[in-house]
């Protein structure tokens, strides 16, 4: 992962002050790209431990089209929660009562998700994200971009067409309720020789937070994607828009640049699995990961 720490390192040493959207300012550099060869070893971060069950399962969510944050957080994962539950808030008109990451926020949260949770009514109405990722990769206007890509993938393999799309400008401003856009916003297939690879184009990356977990994310999609089409593994190509570091992660970030990355950890899929639609999480196996202590941070909404 020194690909990983070479874009955190330049992002400190070239990086321009810009305000965002949330408020809390970054440090921000403009194309970079990563790559990855998928056959020495899963990319999964080791300078801080990364919880692979969220990543699994928000993958797994993605494919199966889903927009409600129910199936993770019955699955114990808390990533997405953030956003549905200001927009219940603001909508409520409690956000003044509960002032962002105070304590009385965050335990307001934890009633929140059990709601989502348990209470299906009121996870159709508050637990939802608008037309985000799983809708677009699942129902573009119509059109099941992932179905379609592994068809062509298998007949027609030189394509250079083989393209899933999640920025579907008509959506754009009906996403509120997630807070913002697509930001891992299109993804290429490419076969050459037997081997499958992808390159994601990320047109905005918080690169401390959630860069580790796009990574990990696409290349296991792209392992999934070469079992069920017959090829190996290939290379993992992240490209870049707008990479940043909020200025509220710096010192985290000097922290992890101090670390020396470890053995990359490797994937072991169930060999039985055929269809890109019917991966369970225990068809999917994290073998020998061993990471330095997580670093927390907080997340700008």
């Amino acid at each position: 992962m020194r690909q990983y720490h070479a874009l955190l390192q330049h992002i400190l040493d070239t990086g321009v002050r810009k305000n965002d959207r949330t408020g809390t300012g970054t440090i921000s550099v403009f194309g970079y790209q990563m790559r990855f060869d998928l056959e020495e070893g899963f990319p999964l971060l080791t300078t801080k431990k990364l919880h692979f069950k969220s990543i699994l399962h928000e993958l797994l969510w993605f494919l199966r089209g889903d927009t409600n944050i129910r199936y993770l957080v019955q699955n114990g994962v808390n990533i997405w929660n953030d956003w549905p539950y200001q927009h219940w808030l603001q909508a409520n008109g409690l956000d003044e009562k509960y002032p962002k990451y105070s304590p009385a926020w965050k335990e307001q949260m934890k009633a929140f998700v059990e709601r989502v949770k348990e209470e299906e009514a009121f996870a159709s109405e508050w637990g939802g994200l608008g037309p985000v990722y799983g809708q677009q990769w699942r129902n573009f206007e119509g059109v099941d971009q992932m179905a379609g890509v592994v068809e062509q993938i298998r007949r027609n393999p030189d394509s250079r067409r083989l393209i899933v799309s999640a920025w579907n400008p008509k959506d754009i401003p009906v996403m509120v309720k997630s807070g913002l856009p697509p930001c891992h916003a299109l993804f290429q297939f490419y076969v050459a020789e037997g081997r499958l690879s992808c390159q994601l184009y990320q047109r905005s990356a918080d690169v401390f937070l959630g860069v580790p977990f796009n990574i990990a994310s696409y290349a296991l999609l792209n392992l999934m994607v070469a079992q069920v089409c017959g090829l190996k593994p290939g290379t993992f190509v992240h490209t870049f828009g707008d990479a940043h570091l909020y200025v509220n992660h710096l010192d985290q970030t000097r922290l992890q640049l101090s670390r020396a990355p470890r053995p990359l950890p490797q994937i072991k899929l169930n060999q039985k699995v055929n269809d890109l639609f019917g991966f369970q999480p225990e068809d999917i196996a994290l073998e020998g990961y061993d990471p330095w202590p997580h670093i927390p941070a907080a997340v700008s909404v």
